[in-house]
């Protein structure tokens, strides 16, 4: 028998990285998306992509957070797959102005919002 205490599945204790990724994605403005990769570094972690893509993992579904707007360094869906349908990421971003051909934001450079230019 494991005798170690496990935290609950739905455990509101959240990861301070994660919080602070959830921060930086919630201040991304409506018809702009920004990456993994400029989340992380705007954290002071530049290799840290995979562990914002772990945060973000976590926040599908969840209304406050708007996954939708991180993307991969080249604009790409790569979380499609991960919302409540494969079309709903691609929706989501179109029915804010975002065009979207072949999985990935059209004109990404226009579109493209660096938190490290924003929020300093």
């Amino acid at each position: 028998m494991n005798a170690r205490k496990q935290e609950p599945k739905n455990s509101k204790v959240e990861n301070p990285f994660f919080s602070d990724v959830y921060d930086v994605v919630r201040q991304v403005p409506e018809g702009r998306a920004t990456s993994y990769v400029a989340i992380a570094a705007y954290l002071g972690n530049k290799r840290g992509a995979r562990m914002v893509g772990w945060a973000m993992s976590r926040t599908y579904g969840r209304p406050d957070v708007p996954a939708h707007r991180v993307v991969n360094k080249e604009g790409e869906l790569t979380a499609r797959d991960l919302f409540e349908t494969p079309t709903t990421m691609q929706e989501r971003l179109e029915s804010e102005g975002v065009e979207i051909n072949d999985n990935k934001i059209r004109n990404w450079e226009e579109r493209f919002w660096d938190p490290e230019k924003e929020l300093h």
